[in-house]
């Protein structure tokens, strides 16, 4: 539950008493505790911080960080966690599916030159350079991710 807008939450002004839920990994202000308890959603683990400690905690998510729960519950910066394999494949095959679009994209035109009797040396140099390419791409091991080598993008490219 953190709903933020040019760095500072919605309807927390920073002079109001801020709780922390670890179990939620939000924060809750105290002047709402009424709303929320009346809807049975204020955290039973609720712990008060300081407005400077919350201000740090936000500046550094600002830049990277991510706020997590220490073993006493209370908020801490940490840096994201590691990417896991599933999550390194999935982008390995996002990206593998995107190079490939970008080289049917370049190979078609060069192919349309060559079918029509109408590609200079150079054309079909880039279709040889392009298909070698994409041939290489379509036997890219995304498991091996993030061991994997990407075939090179031929030069020359409009």
């Amino acid at each position: 539950m953190r709903l933020v807008h040019s760095g500072m939450p919605w309807g927390i002004n920073m002079s109001e008493r801020i709780f922390y839920s670890a179990r939620t990994n939000g924060f809750y202000p105290y002047a709402l505790i009424d709303d929320y308890t009346s809807a049975g959603n204020w955290p039973e683990d609720a712990v008060e911080i300081t407005e400077r400690w919350y201000s740090y905690l936000l500046e550094g998510q600002s830049v990277g960080k991510v706020i997590i729960a220490n073993e006493y519950g209370s908020p801490e910066l940490s840096d994201p966690p590691l990417p896991t394999e599933k999550e390194l494949i999935a982008q390995a095959e996002t990206n593998k599916s995107f190079l490939m679009t970008k080289a049917n994209e370049v190979l078609a035109p060069l192919q349309d030159a060559v079918d029509l009797g109408l590609a200079t040396n150079e054309e079909k140099e880039l279709l040889f350079a392009w298909k070698t390419y994409r041939v290489l791409l379509n036997r890219v091991d995304t498991s091996a991710a993030p061991q994997i080598v990407w075939p090179e993008v031929p030069e020359n490219v409009a």
